[in-house]
């Protein structure tokens, strides 16, 4: 579903923003880090020091209306090297099982600072990407 370009310009990205909404449309945008693989994007959560981590806003938001979106942006005062993917789809959050093991080992390939963290007992969202959008340049 993503063109070579996109998916280029993803792997680039070391930050994205993950909106979801609640059950009355009320929206909330995190940033966070990603992995795109097989038709999904997945994002894991973290050894946070909030405390529960079921308390999430995004995984309640998730549990209410699985509608998502994501976007990672590349900005530059040259304003012709702007550039924007967006994903969209339901979303799920995997507790466990062979997926998910699966998504944490891809990010912790990717981020160094997951491979120093206990994530195996924590969840992760999985965006079924059924829309993809960009614009801009996509160019490395």
């Amino acid at each position: 579903m993503l063109s070579e370009a996109q998916a280029r310009f993803l792997a680039s990205c070391r930050v994205g923003h993950l909106a979801t909404a609640d059950a009355r449309a009320t929206p909330h945008l995190v940033p966070v880090c990603f992995v795109v693989s097989e038709g999904a994007l997945y994002i894991t959560i973290d050894q946070k020091p909030k405390g529960d981590i079921r308390a999430l806003k995004r995984l309640r938001n998730i549990a209410e209306n699985p509608v998502a979106a994501f976007v990672a942006d590349r900005w530059d005062e040259d304003w012709s090297r702007l550039g924007w993917v967006m994903l969209r789809g339901p979303a799920e959050v995997l507790a466990d099982g062979a997926e998910h093991d699966r998504a944490q080992e891809l990010l912790r390939s990717r981020y160094r600072q997951y491979r120093e963290m206990e994530l195996a007992g924590l969840p992760v969202i999985a965006i079924r990407i059924e829309r993809v959008t960009s614009w801009g340049d996509l160019s490395l």
